[in-house]
């Protein structure tokens, strides 16, 4: 795959990494639409790209929602032509273990309270229900255009399992598998599927974790710091680039999963 000459879809694209994958898609002279719900971070993302080789279009669209998934493919290929790529990095994070006992209760309850349905859902939705959504609309559209392209799933290392993040590590787990099962459904069709998992990487997210957890967070990096964006879009463009890679994840940790 030509990153310079590609037509994607970034989901996510408003902050964090997502922005990033924009910005140097952007720079490599492709053509983009941005998709996210925050309207404000889009704004900023058209202004930063004003001056950039490629051509930005952008979305305020929800991708769990089945219509608008339809309609970002339609809106792409109207203002950008076919689409080749696909990055699914919107997620949200909703931490909380599964059951925690709260011995501040005075009330005579027993103080034992489990993680809230709406909590998992929203994880499960934006995390794995989202690229679902875009993934088949936008499989469906190379496919009956007989476009070969990829897509890219951006997992976690928290996908193995970690500690109250039940949801979060469901959620990146699935997506996982999706990455095998879809190359393997749509290899014969000439569209690869792979997956990059970033470990803790310095964006805007760790502005909310407590020095002290951040320092707990580095020290369990062989590396002894966390990742950037731009190292994640290394690996991002690996995948896009690389013909011959399709149903595997790559893990961008710093070593973390070495211990």
């Amino acid at each position: 795959m030509d990153v310079a000459g590609c037509h994607a879809i970034v989901t996510g694209a408003a902050r964090g990494l997502g922005r990033c994958f924009a910005l140097e898609l952007l720079r490599e002279g492709a053509r983009v639409l941005a998709v996210d719900l925050n309207a404000a971070g889009l704004r900023s993302l058209r202004g930063e790209a004003a001056t950039l080789p490629g051509t930005l279009a952008v979305a305020q669209a929800d991708v769990t929602d089945e219509a608008a998934a339809r309609d970002l493919v339609r809106q792409a290929t109207v203002e950008l032509g076919a689409l080749d790529v696909l990055i699914n990095n919107a997620g949200v994070l909703r931490d909380g273990v599964l059951v925690a006992r709260d011995e501040d209760r005075c009330d005579g309850a027993d103080g034992v309270r489990g993680l809230p349905l709406s909590q998992w859902s929203k994880v499960l939705d934006v995390n794995l229900t989202g690229p679902f959504l875009v993934t088949r609309e936008v499989a469906a559209s190379m496919i009956r255009r007989g476009t070969r392209g990829v897509i890219v799933n951006l997992s976690s290392l928290a996908r193995t399992g970690n500690l109250g993040q039940s949801s979060y590590a469901a959620s990146k787990a699935g997506l996982d598998a999706c990455t095998r099962t879809w190359a393997l459904e749509l290899a014969p069709h000439g569209i690869r599927v792979g997956g990059v998992a970033p470990g803790v990487i310095d964006t805007p997210i760790l502005g909310g974790i407590a020095d002290d957890a951040l320092a707990t967070l580095r020290s369990g990096i062989p590396l002894g710091r966390f990742g950037t964006a731009e190292e994640v879009w290394q690996a991002v463009r690996f995948v896009l680039e690389c013909e011959f890679f399709t149903g595997r994840t790559i893990e961008v940790d710093g070593g973390a999963r070495l211990g």
